[in-house]
């Protein structure tokens, strides 16, 4: 109700009375009235806006946040990661999620750090293609 509220600039209880007097039909969940975008469309006169419930669900969007630590990797492997991972990163359509890749390499303790933030797809297939170059 505070959502519908809101949108139509009145108060909460005032909304309360049109569900109770039966002008504004509602279905009580719980504690809580859920009224529906085509019974607020008809009590209004006009259509309104997806709620913001509704557009957030029409966009929903995943990130995927890894850190891939490796030990025991040489350089020319540690190279070859380098490449493979920041070459899959660049080679996108316009249109892709955003991915963004960082390689760190510690050649002292023969250890390696990728940071990966990007879509679940395109992380799946970067941890595809690591673990490709390591199993070879």
């Amino acid at each position: 109700m505070d959502e519908v509220a809101e949108s139509l600039g009145l108060h909460v209880r005032t909304i309360r009375n049109y569900v109770r007097s039966g002008r504004l039909p509602a279905v009580r969940i719980g504690k809580q009235y859920r009224i529906a975008q085509q019974d607020l469309e008809a009590f209004t006169g006009r259509p309104m806006p997806p709620s913001s419930r509704e557009s957030a669900g029409r966009r929903r969007h995943t990130d995927v946040s890894s850190i891939v630590e490796i030990d025991a990797v040489g350089a020319e492997t540690a190279h070859r990661l380098t490449t493979l991972v920041t070459s899959a990163a660049g080679n996108r359509r316009s249109g892709d999620e955003p991915l963004r890749i960082e390689t760190v390499y510690d050649e002292r303790r023969a250890r390696m750090k990728i940071v990966i933030l990007g879509g679940l797809a395109d992380t799946a297939r970067l941890f595809d293609y690591i673990d490709g170059v390591l199993e070879s």
